[in-house]
């Protein structure tokens, strides 16, 4: 279970486990989400958010981890634009641990 930080001033955080990062994986939901500035605001967790509601609403959106991802991680009352980018560098850093064969924590 990995804690990220959900707001500015640390007082808040979402629990993350390794079925999210895989599910995260599988849909590939980063892929092209951040614009070409880098930058990680409200509009990009918004544009996350209809991605994962066009995948819930498709045949192939049936899935349990995806639900559970969206209940667990990214509906969370506590996800801001900071706690998606925190998500994003805890994916990156998931993602390489996977590809170098290390299990992740």
């Amino acid at each position: 279970m990995i804690k990220i930080q959900a707001n500015a001033s640390g007082t808040r955080s979402i629990d993350i486990n390794d079925q999210h990062l895989s599910t995260i994986d599988q849909y590939q939901l980063f892929r092209d989400l951040v614009d070409s500035n880098g930058y990680i605001d409200e509009s990009v967790l918004d544009k996350l958010k209809l991605n994962i509601r066009s995948l819930l609403e498709s045949e192939a959106g049936r899935d349990k981890q995806l639900l559970d991802l969206c209940l667990d991680v990214v509906y969370h009352p506590n996800m801001k634009a900071i706690g998606l980018q925190n998500l994003v560098s805890t994916y990156k850093d998931w993602k390489e641990k996977q590809e170098n064969g290390v299990s992740a924590d």
